[in-house]
């Protein structure tokens, strides 16, 4: 008997029915929304507990299987897929909500909980988290790819709202990494180690996150811009104000007419910013008032306020709905999506050139993104199947990442590398990539946690 077959006869015995070989649960964890192709594992597992999971670990490790860790399979870069077979270990079951204290503002989760599910169970205390990248994340997917989104220019990414973690290490050690307390100053920050390390350190099994107070006042509002210059530069002057925004998005023509004709939106065919305010009624009133002034010097038009509920969850449904509008405008072509963050002051220079580049190209990629704090995304749409088209792309994506280094940005404000960056991680960081492959090797010196992914050596 192999080394793998008795290491998989010992997470059958320790897991029953929730261990499977089947086909088609292996399919569904080789796949991403991303353009990878399918790269099924050799197994899954459903664990209850983190004491499962740390059996878990010790029987691969042991047999030096690799482990990928899965939440909700939204990432975009392969994070989750398996390159190199292995077993994932799937959170889907490890989804309680352990504990909320209002008094601390903090709750205490497993992994497997989404960030919707967590908002509806806290919504009786007048408090939520506030982290929302647009798809129904796993919050422990969610703490390893450090996740932002649409409201990260006013409370932050998952770096600023996880206070701590419980951590499987690949020998199977449990860890605890931070505490309840505001602030530490006690030794190695642990926690800021795990948020963004994309699993391949180890496999959170617990957070304890940062929670924010229900606003008394929120508004909302969609306008239009004679052209993308004026749009970006009004961003660019309203964060430069100081006006406090929970979000400002922008969203190219392309994407408008997609919004038309998906949610018959009825926005001129122009680029638009989606913005949002929080606070007091009279705070949120003056915000509203001096963005619109800002916004009036670059030209925008046709202000369309949104102060209900139900009018602000349908214009941030569109936002977050915007990939699939997308795809259903050009049924045939894969997407290939990608995202780059910049200085704020590039950010006009870095949105125009690689629109003007996409243009030239012949290929669809409407851009938008959350441009308040240097973020955007392109969603390139080749043919499906035409080599020449998919190259294009390619070079398209690529472009964006080196102009995002020239311009002394990032080449991905949120969607992480998995796979899919790591040709520019030496260009991006020199020689402190090869001390993250130094960290890596510390605490995986078999490679067992999500190999492929993210550091050199890997």
């Amino acid at each position: 008997m192999t080394r793998n077959a008795e290491a998989f006869e010992a997470l059958a015995a320790l897991l029953g029915a929730r261990f499977t070989r089947s086909q088609s649960d292996r399919d569904t964890h080789g796949a991403s929304e991303a353009h990878f192709a399918n790269m099924p594992p050799d197994a899954v597992v459903y664990p209850d507990t983190t004491a499962e999971v740390a059996q878990i670990v010790r029987i691969c490790a042991a047999a030096e299987i690799p482990l990928i860790g899965w939440g909700a399979g939204t990432s975009l870069e392969g994070h989750a897929i398996a390159p190199r077979g292995g077993v994932t270990v799937d959170f889907n079951r490890m989804n309680a909500v352990l504990e909320v204290a209002p008094e601390d503002m903090l709750v205490t989760v497993q992994p497997g909980v989404t960030r919707e599910a967590l908002n509806t169970e806290l919504r009786a205390t007048g408090l939520f988290f506030p982290v929302d990248p647009g798809a129904n994340a796993s919050l422990g997917g969610m703490a390893s790819t450090r996740a932002s989104g649409t409201t990260a220019v006013r409370y932050g990414t998952m770096k600023s709202n996880v206070l701590g973690l419980e951590v499987v290490l690949a020998d199977g050690t449990i860890i605890r990494t931070g505490t309840r307390a505001p602030k530490s100053s006690t030794g190695y920050d642990l926690t800021s180690l795990f948020v963004g390390s994309e699993g391949t350190l180890g496999l959170i099994t617990e957070l304890t996150l940062k929670l924010q107070g229900q606003p008394e006042s929120i508004s909302a509002a969609v306008c239009a811009f004679d052209d993308m210059h004026g749009a970006v530069n009004a961003v660019i002057a309203t964060i430069q104000s100081g006006i406090p925004m929970a979000r400002i998005e922008f969203v190219d023509r392309a994407s408008a007419a997609y919004f038309n004709k998906s949610a018959s939106a009825g926005l001129p065919d122009a680029p638009h910013l989606m913005i949002e305010f929080h606070g007091t009624e009279a705070g949120v009133a003056e915000q509203a008032e001096r963005f619109a002034e800002i916004a009036g010097d670059f030209g925008a038009q046709g202000f369309r306020w949104a102060s209900k509920t139900e009018e602000r969850n349908a214009l941030w449904a569109m936002r977050h709905n915007a990939y699939r509008s997308a795809l259903q405008a050009f049924p045939g072509r894969a997407p290939i999506t990608t995202d780059i963050c910049v200085p704020i002051s590039k950010l006009a220079l870095a949105v125009e050139e690689t629109a003007a580049e996409i243009e030239a190209s012949g290929i669809p990629g409407p851009i938008l993104g959350h441009v308040g704090d240097g973020n955007f995304h392109a969603l390139l749409l080749p043919l499906q199947g035409d080599a020449q088209e998919w190259e294009t792309a390619q070079k398209l994506a690529a472009n964006m990442a080196e102009r995002a280094l020239r311009l002394g940005g990032t080449v991905s404000g949120e969607h992480g590398i998995g796979m899919g960056k790591m040709k520019y991680m030496i260009r991006e960081h020199g020689d402190a990539w090869a001390v993250m492959g130094q960290i890596k090797n510390a605490l995986d010196p078999g490679g067992v946690m999500n190999p492929g992914k993210l550091v050199p050596g890997n």
